[in-house]
């Protein structure tokens, strides 16, 4: 009974192990064979490429002129109020003259001393140049009175050029408007006293504004503004009209960068770009409207194209990457050697099977980008997706199942 009993233990145990064994030999066999991985793939077509340079800023007039005074006084007239609009050679305001009338009236009164005298001391002059003829006075009292002659001419110039400083001052009293446009802008007010000098800006009073002519002014990043160029087209979505699209021109690219957080990990620099807009009839653009662009910076006509993200790199060894999160770096570039070979590649599926295919980018825009030379691959089916398989698994040869059933969104999805 006991052998019986052991021996039925020795079977049991035995055909255990067996079963054991072969599992195991099936996992190994089976952890050997190439994984099949899902991807989402496009066929390569033809298409109309346009590079664009995205930018966003405020809406500003194309001309606009800030009034500053130019003498200190008080306002005592302020004839337009803002919004209005105004004439070139209108008058704007009007400071408070009393004190710069008595000074070009006291300057007109020395210019008169100083004419006088002038004509006395001419007359003296003359007078000695006639004796001095005749032998009758010594050649020191002629030399005196050609002196006072001479004192007496720069006095009446000097008095004559005060007059005329006095004047333009008296005139800075009363300001014209230098355009013809639309007070954008009344920072005073009837009352304030304003302070001006000739050789410092004085206190800002308003800004005339030409608000037919509208212009956006948009910042372009450093490594973007080569791109733009003067007369390209642009795409302008202003916040205010949600709804409507508006084209404009470039009509200016600034040469100087504007830098902020300059020695900072966070310094940017960054270039003025003006864009002309073209306003439809019964559309009023304000100043400081927020606005985004899309400058249309080059455009390529049917050529192959593939979504952005298809593109890759691939080093030339396997096993030479190390593992990627989504978003990150694509692969651990490694030493110069293999800097020098990677090469951009795309993944062609032909019969389950994924093969690379070195390809050329020329320019993209928001969602594809054009392959240079790939006329061969138009009409084939191209992998876009997912993230993960274009940018890490898949490799020359990997075995792949089509599913575009699913949609992936990894920065840019795979639109059709």
């Amino acid at each position: 009974m006991d052998k019986n009993q052991k021996k039925k233990k020795i079977i049991i145990f035995s055909t255990i192990g067996i079963a054991l064994l072969i599992l195991i030999v099936l996992v190994i066999i089976g952890s050997k064979r190439d994984p099949v991985i899902t991807v989402q793939t496009e066929k390569v077509q033809r298409r109309t490429i346009t590079q664009i340079v995205s930018a966003t800023g405020k809406i500003e007039p194309e001309t606009k002129v800030k009034i500053n005074a130019e003498v200190s006084g008080e306002i005592i007239d302020l004839p337009v109020r803002e919004g209005q609009r105004v004439r070139k050679g209108q008058l704007l305001v009007r400071i408070k003259p009393d004190a710069y009338q008595a000074q070009f009236e006291r300057a007109q009164a020395n210019l008169a001393m100083a004419e006088a005298n002038l004509r006395k001391a001419e007359a003296d002059y003359k007078r000695i140049i006639e004796l001095y003829s005749k032998k009758l006075i010594s050649d020191a009292e002629k030399d005196i009175a050609e002196a006072s002659y001479q004192s007496a001419k720069a006095t009446y110039e000097q008095a004559f050029a005060s007059v005329k400083e006095a004047r333009e001052t008296l005139l800075k009293t009363s300001i014209y408007s230098p355009m013809d446009g639309v007070v954008s802008q009344l920072l005073s007010e009837v009352g304030e006293r304003v302070s001006g000098s000739t050789f410092m800006q004085g206190t800002e009073i308003m800004t005339v504004a030409d608000l037919s002519r509208m212009e956006a002014r948009v910042e372009v990043g450093e490594n973007d503004v080569v791109l733009v160029s003067k007369g390209d087209t642009a795409r302008i979505r202003i916040d205010a009209y949600p709804d409507r699209e508006f084209v404009g021109i470039v009509s200016h690219i600034a040469n100087t960068a504007k830098t902020r957080g300059t020695g900072t990990q966070d310094e940017v620099i960054n270039f003025e770009v003006r864009i002309l807009i073209n306003t439809p009839e019964g559309i009023q653009l304000r100043t400081g409207m927020s606005m985004s662009a899309d400058i249309e910076t080059e455009t390529h006509q049917d050529v192959t194209a593939v979504p952005i993200q298809c593109v890759t790199i691939r080093l030339p060894k396997k096993g030479e990457r190390e593992e990627i999160r989504e978003g990150d770096v694509q692969l651990d570039l490694g030493s110069k050697k293999n800097k020098e070979n990677l090469q951009e590649v795309v993944f062609v599926v032909k019969n389950g099977i994924a093969k690379t295919c070195p390809v050329k980018r020329g320019i993209s825009d928001n969602v594809y980008v054009e392959l240079v030379g790939a006329n061969d691959l138009e009409g084939q089916e191209v992998v876009v997706g997912p993230f993960k398989a274009i940018n890490r698994d898949l490799q020359d040869g990997s075995r792949v199942k089509i599913d575009n059933k699913i949609q992936f969104r990894t920065g840019l999805s795979a639109s059709k």
